[in-house]
């Protein structure tokens, strides 16, 4: 097999490449087949600079000949019947018509609108599936920087408190001087997220969330506060909100199912009476 070498020339990002009217040379070959100065038009991007554009053209053209030297071996080892893609091409073709076509369908008459009651019903009727693959977590956490001293008493005081004029108090806080910040208590979170914020050691989750609500650590930087108010552990039945929205995507998808089973039986349903399909009997007589 003759491969004709890459030649790596600096001038390769010359304009006087792609002066109009030149006559066009290869660059590159494999076998029978070459490279042409106009196949590598518009790969280098607007203000590259002449070193980063040298780059890129000769990484494309590096490229071009490995992707052709494999074709190349592979028609020359594969067996005929294993190089004829035609059918598969065929095939993918089709798929994707056919699924930019149902795209289009799903988006006009997809109701995606999905009620409290219908996430409810879900999750009762199907509680079972829903065991917690991670321990979970309500909480409230900061992170404040030690520069804030004059502030880290009132929000010691306050962060773990349960009056509502407390907890506005926290939140101003917090917009002011805490570096990072989380107060929706009622939210579940994963405690492996909590443990990615806060510094906090934890052999066994069951035994430190049993016993620990308030958590006060620090580093050398910062401060770090953290009220737990509520817990459910890997295993347990995950609580119904923090499954609402993959409860929501589940039903969306059973609708989805559902309308293009229906567009394609009532597709089927129109051709037959309209007798625009007939189904032919193949079957041979027995002699």
């Amino acid at each position: 097999m003759r491969i004709l070498a890459l030649l790596l020339l600096p001038l390769v990002v010359s304009c006087s490449l792609f002066e109009d009217g030149a006559e066009e040379s290869a660059i590159a070959r494999v076998e029978n087949k070459y490279l042409f100065h106009s196949d590598i038009q518009g790969i280098v991007p607007v203000e590259t600079s002449k070193e980063d554009s040298v780059l890129i053209i000769n990484n494309y053209i590096k490229n071009w000949i490995k992707d052709n030297l494999i074709l190349h071996k592979a028609e020359l080892n594969l067996a005929e019947n294993q190089k004829d893609v035609q059918k598969q091409l065929e095939d993918y073709r089709r798929s994707l018509i056919v699924y930019s076509y149902e795209k289009e369908l799903i988006k006009q008459r997809l109701d995606t609108m999905v009620s409290k009651e219908e996430i409810q019903e879900f999750y009762e009727s199907n509680s079972q599936q829903f065991d917690l693959k991670d321990d979970i977590v309500k909480v409230r956490y900061l992170k404040v920087n030690k520069k804030a001293a004059p502030q880290v008493k009132k929000i010691r005081r306050i962060y773990k408190s349960k009056k509502p004029e407390d907890v506005e108090k926290l939140k101003e806080l917090a917009h002011q001087y805490a570096e990072k910040f989380h107060l929706s208590d009622n939210q579940w979170i994963l405690f492996d997220e909590l443990k990615k914020e806060v510094p906090i050691n934890v052999i066994q989750a069951k035994g430190y969330l049993k016993n620990i609500k308030n958590i006060e650590v620090e580093d050398s930087l910062s401060f770090y506060f953290v009220y737990i108010k509520g817990y459910k552990l890997k295993n347990d039945i995950s609580p119904l909100s923090f499954e609402a929205h993959n409860i929501k995507n589940i039903i969306i998808n059973k609708r989805k199912l559902s309308l293009i089973n229906k567009i394609r039986s009532d597709l089927y349903e129109e051709a037959f009476m309209s007798k625009d399909i007939e189904i032919y009997d193949n079957k041979n007589d027995e002699e």
